[in-house]
Parts: structure tokens; sequence; C-alpha cells
């Protein structure tokens, strides 16, 4: 919710007075669900919570014919203060990024060699079309008249770790390929592929402790 409030909270101050439907067009031209995190139907909730935390205020509610009522708001001194802080810790603190791959990837001694292999591969493959349509926005023209110049400089470091991330997926395939060593895992997880926990590259079974200390 952070984010969203920081989000929120700075297009308010910047725009105010200003209609929701303003601030979620404004988050749409920005691509903000692509690396904030927020998703356009919450928006309306999230201004009405800030509102309720007083943090903004309604000034005035409208209808235009048929259309539904919208309601302006404008930041309070409490909301400036909140974007103050949060604007300060989002630019000095370092809070790594939570990628669930990470967890399945601890794993990686579960999966079959070639498995794994296709799906770092296939990893790579998403990857690169990714950062190919974020390079095909960045070189439009139109795309660059409907956002601020600094938020195309956010995409060119999206792609930087797109990048960055892809080329590391293929040097562990290749690595995989080539039968590099996976340490297993402490115990054989039921239902475990022939080369998954406790396998060699050769898909052998490694000796245990107790086999190696009571030889038959």
């Amino acid at each position: 919710m952070s984010t969203t409030r920081l989000m929120i909270l700075g297009l308010v101050y910047w725009l105010q007075p200003v209609h929701g439907y303003d601030v979620r067009r404004e988050l749409e031209r920005w691509h903000a669900d692509e690396w904030a995190n927020i998703a356009p139907g919450s928006i309306y909730h999230a201004l009405r919570k800030l509102a309720e935390e007083g943090l903004l205020e309604e000034v005035a509610t409208e209808r235009v014919g048929a259309r539904p009522a919208r309601t302006t708001y404008r930041i309070t001194a409490k909301g400036e203060a909140e974007f103050t802080q949060l604007l300060w810790r989002y630019w000095w603190e370092y809070q790594a990024p939570f990628d669930p791959f990470l967890v399945g990837f601890a794993f990686l001694p579960h999966l079959p060699r070639v498995e794994a292999v296709a799906a770092l591969r296939n990893r790579a493959r998403m990857l690169r079309t990714m950062i190919e349509m974020r390079q095909l926005a960045l070189a439009t023209e139109f795309m660059r008249q409907l956002k601020p110049a600094h938020v195309g400089w956010q995409f060119e470091l999206i792609i930087d770790r797109l990048t960055v991330e892809m080329a590391w997926c293929e040097r562990i395939a290749a690595r995989l390929e080539a039968g590099a060593e996976i340490f297993p895992s402490p115990t054989v997880l039921p239902g475990a592929p022939e080369d998954g926990p406790g396998m060699s590259p050769a898909g052998t079974p490694r000796p245990t402790e107790g086999s190696r200390n009571n030889p038959r």
C-alpha cells in the first residue's frame, strides 16, 4: 500500500485540485502498473482511504450529465508530510525486490536436469520479449510524448535489469548442460525424478554418509 500511497499523494500534490479520473489517467500514461504494482481498479479505493485518513481532502463532487459523479481532491498538510517521508524513504533506503522464481530455484536439485535447462531457456526467451517490448516503447515517439522523460529513464533501468537476468539464465542453463555438479538436497523428496535430489550429473545415485562409512 505504501507504493500506492506515494504515487497517489504525489500526483494529487502535483495536479491538485484533481479528479480521481485524472489521477488514474496519469498513472496509466506512466504505465505505473508495470513498475509500481498499482492496479487501475484500486486507485479510487485508495483515494477514498487516503481521504478518510486525513491525507487528502475532498474539495467538491460534481456530476456532468449521465456520467458518474467525480470527486475533486486536494492534499492536506498531513498528506504532504506523509508524501515527503515516503519519498525520502524510497530514495535513500534499499529494499531487495522479491521474485518467487528464486524460491523455486532453491529446489533446483529436485528437477530433472533437462527440464531445468528448458525452463531457464524459456525464461530467457520471455525476458528477451519483455526487453524488446520496452525498447520499442522507448523508441516510439508517441510513447515519449505520453509520459515525462524521467519515466522513460525508469524503463531503461528495467531493461538493464532484465538483460542481466536473461544473460544469467543462459549462463546457468549452459552450466547444467555441461554437467555442472548440483549439490543434493538433504533428503530425497517424494516422487523425485531420476536426475533429481541425490543424483550425480550422470544420474547415478550419490553415496550417502552411511554408505561411505559402511561399504558393502
